[in-house]
């Protein structure tokens, strides 16, 4: 008997160290805002090409939306965010590939957030 709860034990503290752990929380609207926060400038009275500030933060938020669960919560909250700033559409739309990154959506008020992830 004693054997077995030794086994048992043993297993037990296995499983914790190789059960791979998954998050269901997504990234929070203030990271996504802090990212892209260089950009708004930019995006309302800009031209040409984005300044580097704008494109570190992009890149860090591409880097930090692996998950459905992140781009469609970097979604809304973009699509929140544009929705309460006037931004030059051409730029919002060509911001990620101008900073030679992939964004999950535009920085548009009118992006359907349900057909990201």
């Amino acid at each position: 008997m004693m054997n077995i709860l030794k086994s048992l034990a043993i297993i037990s503290v296995l499983g914790i160290f190789f059960i791979p752990r998954y998050s269901e929380s997504a990234i929070s609207c203030s990271v996504v805002i802090q990212d892209l926060q260089p950009c708004v400038s930019y995006l309302t009275s800009g031209s040409g090409k984005p300044p580097d500030t704008c494109c570190k933060g992009v890149k860090s938020l591409a880097a930090a939306t692996t998950t459905s669960a992140d781009k469609k919560a970097a979604c809304q909250c973009i699509k929140s965010v544009a929705n309460s700033v006037t931004v030059k559409t051409e730029l919002a739309q060509a911001l990620a590939s101008n900073c030679g990154a992939s964004l999950p959506v535009d920085a548009s008020p009118t992006v359907d957030c349900t057909t990201v992830g």
